[in-house]
């Protein structure tokens, strides 16, 4: 009841959904540190099969330069999530831990790091994660233009209600 209260205070429209930014390492880890088990759960509502294998374990970064002529870098931490045919393999959250720990050894895993998932359907798909009630939620990642004062898309301004924001804060 107290979590459900939290979340409605917040205004989360999924009440599944503990933490929906995407984790960072040092937040997986504490996570992992008091899970009982390793569940993972597709933006469609779908669990992952519980037989998956972490395939890989790296850091990832992106070197690029926006369409405005800034140059930008971004890091992630990334596992590979795969499914084979050994129904009966289970991977522990302590296991996961001591990946990760192996990782951390053979290169830096920044913990501020955010924690990016790939996992193949139609295709290898990339997802940031957050925390539910029901596991770890592999959320939806966006494109955007990290330019766009100088491309010249219009801003969107939202329409707030004043009288609405005062009854929140009390």
């Amino acid at each position: 009841k107290y979590l459900r209260h939290v979340l409605l205070k917040r205004n989360v429209a999924n009440l599944s959904t503990i933490n929906k930014h995407h984790m960072t390492l040092h937040e997986l880890k504490q996570y992992l540190s008091q899970a009982s088990e390793l569940k993972f759960i597709l933006p469609n509502g779908q669990s992952i099969p519980a037989h998956f294998h972490i395939t890989e374990a790296g850091v990832i970064t992106k070197h690029f330069i926006d369409c405005g002529g800034t140059v930008r870098q971004e890091n992630a931490v990334t596992f590979q999530l795969w499914t084979s045919v050994d129904t009966d393999h289970r991977l522990a959250p302590e296991k996961l831990l001591s990946i990760i720990k192996i990782a951390e050894n053979r290169f830096p895993m920044m913990e501020e790091y955010e924690v990016e998932i790939e996992y193949q359907q139609d295709t290898i798909g990339k997802y940031g994660i957050a925390q539910s009630l029901n596991g770890l939620e592999l959320t939806t990642k966006h494109t955007a233009c990290l330019a766009e004062d100088q491309c010249g898309i219009p801003v969107v301004k939202t329409k707030v209600n004043l009288a609405e924001l005062a009854t929140e804060k009390t």
